[in-house]
């Protein structure tokens, strides 16, 4: 346990050294959103340099190749901290964002974007989660791909348990007739569960699943209900199927 928590420090150190390294280049891409692409592209370098410094690598296997031209949106589990960086590298598109909670406005690696590129959502207030919802939409409408952890935040208990779906990425998929990509993060919790500051993390390979996309266009937003339940049985049923394959190996 006392080298976990060395290692979620050491974790923790990569990450905001990195980031101080690299503020002046995000502060510069960040000014205009002509630019954001180059904010995502350097994010994603910045994601892959900060983990494999203390040993963290991300393996992604892919169910069906991914048309990067289109748009998306990206329905993971979450799990950990790590997720966000996992799909920074995962997403090859530069025109992308994240809508994730109000608080990450308010952390130090994570106020810049979630000013800028990516959309927070306070969901204590509906007003406020109207108009996040409204400019996700628009982003989406303009080419955008959007990451949506459908969970909504990281479950509180350990070992953490796929937690019911949030109705608003499904509405708005079906809305704008866009596809979505399920995604299932296998064992990211395992090297560093929620913040880590708990159990501390580990060097290890996260190993993610890329689900085929679900195509939206033939839907009605009468059937959202359906689609978010299909999504969370498509993680659900992948997350069992891991956990059979480790407990038999």
């Amino acid at each position: 346990m006392i080298l976990k928590k060395v290692h979620v420090y050491l974790y923790m150190f990569s990450v905001g050294v990195s980031y101080i390294i690299l503020f002046p280049f995000f502060y510069f891409f960040s000014r205009k959103p002509s630019r954001y692409k180059y904010m995502n592209a350097l994010r994603r370098v910045w994601g892959i340099v900060s983990s494999f410094c203390v040993g963290i690598i991300y393996s992604f296997e892919v169910e069906q190749p991914i048309d990067w031209s289109k748009t998306y949106i990206i329905c993971p589990n979450h799990t950990s901290n790590l997720d966000i960086t996992a799909m920074s590298i995962f997403v090859k598109t530069n025109d992308c964002c994240f809508m994730g909670k109000q608080e990450l406005a308010d952390f130090f690696v994570t106020s810049l974007f979630f000013r800028t590129v990516d959309v927070p959502v306070d969901r204590k207030s509906k007003i406020a989660s109207f108009r996040a919802f409204k400019k996700v939409m628009e982003r989406l409408e303009s080419g955008v791909t959007t990451i949506i952890f459908p969970e909504a935040t990281i479950p509180d208990h350990y070992p953490p348990e796929l937690k019911e779906f949030k109705n608003g990425p499904f509405r708005m998929a079906i809305e704008l007739k866009i596809p979505i990509i399920p995604v299932t993060s296998l064992n990211i919790w395992e090297i560093l569960w929620d913040d880590g500051l708990k159990y501390g993390s580990k060097p290890g390979v996260c190993n993610i699943f890329v689900h085929k996309p679900i195509e939206t266009a033939h839907l009605t937003i009468d059937d959202a209900d359906a689609l978010r339940d299909e999504v969370h049985a498509i993680i659900s049923n992948k997350l069992a199927e891991h956990d059979h394959r480790r407990t038999n190996s």
